[in-house]
């Protein structure tokens, strides 16, 4: 079992930053590959970022891709997302979520747990 908590949403102007952080519990987070995923108002879930298990390997949508950096801490069941440079489209409910395994999926159903979510709101 694993439960996710994230942090760090808020209201930014367009061009600016945001850290987005997952806190997870368990002793096991190094046994799962994470993501973060977004869902805006009126619109499906979608995938924005994942990394492998032991952070060898990440993997972005091409709509964040060049601005967002996903990243884990492992030694502190953490995981983060940097989000730079971002766009009113980037305002959206972020999810954090574990897929059991060393590999990132981009979809939604091959994740088993998921955080809360945290607000990010962009203004033009």
């Amino acid at each position: 079992q694993v439960q996710l908590v994230e942090s760090g949403g808020g209201l930014v102007q367009a061009g600016g930053s945001l850290r987005l952080s997952c806190a997870a519990s368990g002793r096991s987070f190094s046994r799962y590959a994470m993501g973060w995923f977004r869902q805006a108002p009126g619109k499906e879930r979608e995938f924005v970022a994942g990394i492998r298990w032991n952070g060898g390997g990440t993997y972005y949508a091409d709509s964040v891709k060049g601005r967002f950096i996903i990243s884990r801490d492992n030694a502190k069941n953490t995981q983060n997302l940097q989000m730079n440079s971002l766009k009113p489209e980037d305002t959206a409910v972020y999810y954090c979520a574990a897929c059991r395994g060393p590999f990132a999926s981009r979809r939604l159903s091959d994740y088993d747990y998921w955080g809360q979510g945290t607000q990010v709101i962009v203004s033009s």
